[in-house]
C-alpha cells in the first residue's frame, strides 16, 4: 500500500500536479489499495493487487485491480447515513469520489474488481500553482 502511494505521488508530481493535488491521489490510491487488500483479496497472500499507472496529457490515470471473489458495488450501504456514521470501515469509496475527476468500478475477468481513477491536470497545476 505504501510503495503503492509513494509510486502514484512520484508520477503525479512528474506529471507537474500541484503538491495538493498529489496528496490527494496518493490518498485516493491508498483507499484503493487497501479495499482491494481487505475487501477483494480477504488478506489471501496467494491473491496479488495489481496497479498501473498512466500519465498522459493532462490526465492521470490509476488502475488498481484484485484477485478476490468481487462484490457488488451497486448496492454499497451509504457511509453518510446516520447508522453508519460511527462505523469504523466503508468510507473508502466516498473518499476515493472526492479525491479524483473521476472513478469507475467494475469486475475484472475472471475474477476481482477493476477500480480505475481519473485525474485531470488543471492549468494552475501546469503552472505550479
Amino acid at each position: 500500500v505504501d510503495r503503492a502511494e509513494m509510486l502514484v505521488v512520484n508520477v503525479a508530481a512528474r506529471a507537474g500536479f500541484r503538491e495538493e493535488e498529489q496528496h490527494k491521489l496518493g490518498m485516493a490510491v491508498r483507499e484503493s489499495m487497501v479495499n482491494a487488500v481487505v475487501h477483494g483479496n480477504r488478506y489471501n497472500l496467494k491473491k496479488k493487487v495489481h496497479l498501473s499507472v498512466d500519465s498522459s496529457g493532462d490526465q492521470l490515470t490509476i488502475i488498481v485491480t484484485d484477485e478476490g471473489e468481487g462484490f457488488d458495488f451497486a448496492n454499497l450501504p451509504d457511509p453518510l447515513a446516520e447508522h453508519n456514521l460511527l462505523r469504523q470501515s466503508g468510507r473508502g469509496l466516498l473518499l476515493m469520489r472526492a479525491f479524483v475527476d473521476e472513478i469507475s468500478i467494475r469486475r475484472a475477468p475472471p475474477l476481482g474488481t477493476e477500480v480505475r481513477l481519473v485525474k485531470y491536470r488543471t492549468d494552475n497545476a501546469a503552472r505550479g500553482g
